[in-house]
């Protein structure tokens, strides 16, 4: 088996439309690939990085229409008409701290007998339901009742969840992600890093580079610091 680390924004559109090559991965390659999911916080401030920074190519609503030509140009995707032109959350921190207590309510009640499937699982699948309550839904993911709403009556308890964020654990946990995107020099949404970060692939990858990387290292013999061809 082998590990990949996904750095992600939860509002960046590229990965809402690289989702499906994740699914492509799982449906490929089972057990034999874990995505970690890790998140960087690109969208923190979006009256900064789109009020401001589209401010000269109209602001929250010129974005939108520039994230309608994007998500145009992917048949699989969704994207509601009021994302980003009415629909316009505040930041990605609270959805990322949202998910990491999650995540860690997830590892604490794991079976013992396959803690990492069923949890890769069942976290993956509520990432997917969170992004799409954006862009597909138009809520806003920046509120944290709008996050608890999504977790339904068969995830987990909204109480676990809201004591891991009030104990201060998924900021740490938030934390940790950041440390590590630094010390692998991640430059953005969304980034794949293989290989304890010896190999990243960033940015609106296709397919079959992503595969063909995976497939190299299932192949290559598990020596500490052996070169890869791919």
């Amino acid at each position: 088996m082998i590990s990949i680390d996904y750095f992600s924004d939860i509002l960046c559109v590229w990965a809402y439309g690289g989702q499906i090559r994740l699914d492509e991965l799982t449906r490929n390659f089972g057990g034999d690939v874990r995505i970690r999911h890790r998140f960087i916080p690109l969208f923190a401030d979006t009256r900064a990085r789109i009020g401001e920074g589209w401010k000269e190519q109209g602001g929250f609503a010129g974005f939108g229409s520039h994230m309608q030509e994007v998500c145009g140009q992917w048949p699989h995707t969704r994207l509601n008409a009021r994302a980003w032109t009415e629909c316009r959350p505040l930041t990605c921190v609270t959805a990322h701290v949202f998910l990491k207590a999650v995540e860690l309510c997830l590892v604490a009640d794991a079976p013992a007998d396959r803690p990492g499937d069923e949890v890769c699982q069942r976290y993956s699948l509520l990432i997917d339901r969170t992004r799409a309550a954006f862009f597909e839904q138009a809520q806003d993911i920046s509120q944290l009742p709008v996050l608890l709403a999504l977790l339904g009556d068969d995830l987990i308890g909204r109480d676990a969840v809201i004591a891991r964020i009030d104990s201060g654990e998924a900021y740490a946990a938030l934390y940790h992600d950041e440390q590590l995107a630094k010390g692998y020099a991640v430059q953005g949404s969304p980034t794949y890093v293989f290989n304890e970060g010896r190999q990243l692939l960033y940015g609106n990858v296709g397919y079959r580079i992503i595969e063909s990387n995976v497939r190299e290292l299932l192949s290559a013999r598990q020596v500490e610091g052996a070169p890869s061809w791919c």
